[in-house]
């Protein structure tokens, strides 16, 4: 069997003789693997860097199978970004979680036009926010949404200030006030709406970035982590290093 889809590559290893096994967010077939025959080759290395927006081709005698790909560059992120270590540290830990966390060959359109949304976003500005949201929907897609649209104990839509560690939840001021130190702080871009006067955090020393890895984080390691049984990627860790050292 065979298909052509367009994709961005996840990772790439070393497999035989110069080959190598790629895995890639692709459009309609989800993230998917296949071998590269002289992926380790100089004309190939650049085509599998993580990041790279390309064409593809898959076959194989059977569905089940490794298969093979070939593959044609459209655009490389990590060459756009190579002067910028903060941003490259975004792609890298985008690139690692999917990764780590999406099943193989599993159909994810709304996650790989946010992660297409983010290649772009990455060029300009807003870019920080841009990937804490990115992650937000990772956590949805793989089975723990955050639910941010009213308060879990009031039902309420403004004020919404904390999440819940246990549900995902929003809560607000009023009924979280006696429970805040056992609460997550929700910053406001992570809101449907942004309350009236508050912009859309732009640089990425902003406090609320680091407050929003936070609590995407938590879930990351306390529920995705558990499911996965493998810690989670170096580069996320690495990540939320860079952007919390302002001289790096």
């Amino acid at each position: 069997m065979e298909w052509c889809d367009v994709g961005i590559v996840l990772s790439a290893r070393p497999h035989g003789e110069g080959g190598a096994i790629a895995s890639l967010l692709t459009a309609s077939h989800g993230r998917h693997a296949g071998l590269v025959p002289a992926g380790r080759s100089r004309s190939q290395r650049a085509t599998l860097e993580p990041g790279t927006l390309l064409t593809c081709r898959w076959g194989a005698r059977l569905e089940s199978h490794l298969g093979r790909f070939t593959c044609e560059p459209v655009e490389s992120s990590a060459s756009l970004l190579l002067g910028d270590p903060r941003r490259l540290s975004v792609l890298n830990a985008f690139c690692a979680l999917a990764d780590w966390a999406l099943p193989e060959r599993l159909p994810c359109p709304d996650l790989y036009d946010a992660s297409l949304a983010l290649l772009v976003a990455l060029q300009g500005e807003g870019w920080a926010a841009a990937y804490v949201h990115w992650e937000m929907l990772l956590l949805a897609e793989t089975g723990f949404p955050l639910d941010v649209s009213a308060c879990a104990a009031t039902g309420r839509q403004d004020e919404l200030v904390w999440v819940s560690p246990r549900s995902g939840r929003a809560v607000c001021r009023e009924a979280g006030q006696p429970y805040a130190d056992r609460l997550l702080p929700l910053p406001a871009f992570l809101l449907p709406e942004l309350p009236a006067g508050m912009e859309w955090p732009e640089q990425w020393d902003h406090p609320d970035i680091c407050t929003g890895l936070a609590l995407t984080g938590y879930f990351l390691q306390h529920h995705l982590q558990v499911t996965i049984g493998k810690p989670l990627p170096w580069a996320r860790g690495h990540l939320v290093s860079r952007l919390q050292t302002v001289d790096r």
